[in-house]
C-alpha cells in the first residue's frame, strides 16, 4: 500500500521541518521576550517600537514576510545570513522570516503573563533599588513564563504547522516533498494521510509535555 514511498526522504523532510521549528522558536522566543520587555518599558520610544512591529507583523500574512525575505532581503539587498549554498540560505532566511513573525504572537502571551503579576511587587522591588531591567528579569519575567506555558505551547504549535510556508521559497521541509508526491504519484489520499500523521506525531506531544510542564510550575495565588 505504501509502496509509493519508495525513493522520496520522508524522515529527511520531516528532519528539516523539526530543524525550522526549533531554531525559530529559539529566535522568537528571544525577540519576543525583548518585544514585551519593550512594551512594558517607561520609556515612550521603545513602547511604541513594540506596539507598532507587533500589530503591523501579526497583520501581514506569513508568505508574504517569507516571500520577502528571499526576494527583498537575498535577491534584492545581497542578504545571506553568512551562508553560500543557495539551500542554506532560503534556510536561514525562512527561520529569520518565521522567528519575526512568530516573535509577535510570543509578545503578547507574555504581556499577557506580565500581567498577572502583581503591580506590588514591582513596586517594592523598585523601593529596594532595583532598576527595570533588574525588576523585569528577576522578578516579573519568572513568573510571566510560568503563567503562560500554555499560551506559548499553542504558539509552538502553530510555529510548526507555519513551516510549511517555508516551501513558497524551496525549503525542503515536509510540505515541499508532499508537492513533489502530489505531482507524481496518483495516491493522493494516502500522501495526505501520511504528512497529516506526521504533523500529529509533532505536534500532539508538544501540546501534552507542555500541558504537564505548565500544571506543574503554575504560580499558586
Amino acid at each position: 500500500m505504501f509502496d509509493f514511498l519508495d525513493g522520496y526522504d520522508l524522515l529527511g523532510a520531516f528532519w528539516v521541518t523539526v530543524q525550522l521549528t526549533v531554531y525559530s522558536a529559539l529566535g522568537s522566543l528571544i525577540w519576543g521576550t525583548l518585544l514585551a520587555g519593550m512594551k512594558v518599558s517607561p520609556v515612550p520610544l521603545m513602547r511604541g517600537f513594540a506596539t507598532g512591529y507587533v500589530n503591523v507583523v501579526r497583520n501581514i500574512p506569513l508568505t508574504v514576510i517569507i516571500l520577502f525575505s528571499s526576494l527583498g532581503l537575498f535577491q534584492t539587498m545581497g542578504v545571506s545570513l553568512g551562508a553560500s549554498d543557495f539551500t542554506d540560505i532560503n534556510f536561514r532566511l525562512a527561520v529569520l522570516a518565521l522567528s519575526a513573525y512568530t516573535a509577535a504572537f510570543v509578545c503578547e502571551a507574555l504581556r499577557s503573563g506580565i500581567n498577572t503579576v502583581p503591580v506590588g511587587q514591582a513596586e517594592a522591588a523598585r523601593a529596594l533599588g532595583l532598576s527595570f531591567g533588574q525588576v523585569l528579569r528577576l522578578i516579573i519575567l519568572p513568573q510571566a513564563f510560568r503563567s503562560v506555558v500554555n499560551p506559548l505551547s499553542n504558539v509552538l504549535i502553530a510555529l510548526t504547522k507555519n513551516t510549511t510556508v517555508a516551501s513558497a521559497i524551496g525549503v525542503a521541509e515536509a510540505s515541499y516533498l508532499m508537492k513533489g508526491m502530489i505531482e507524481n504519484e496518483a495516491q493522493l489520499l494516502l500522501i495526505s494521510a501520511v504528512f497529516a500523521f506526521g504533523f500529529i506525531v509533532l505536534t500532539l506531544p508538544t501540546g501534552l509535555i507542555l500541558g504537564w510542564v505548565s500544571k506543574k510550575v503554575a504560580v499558586k495565588r
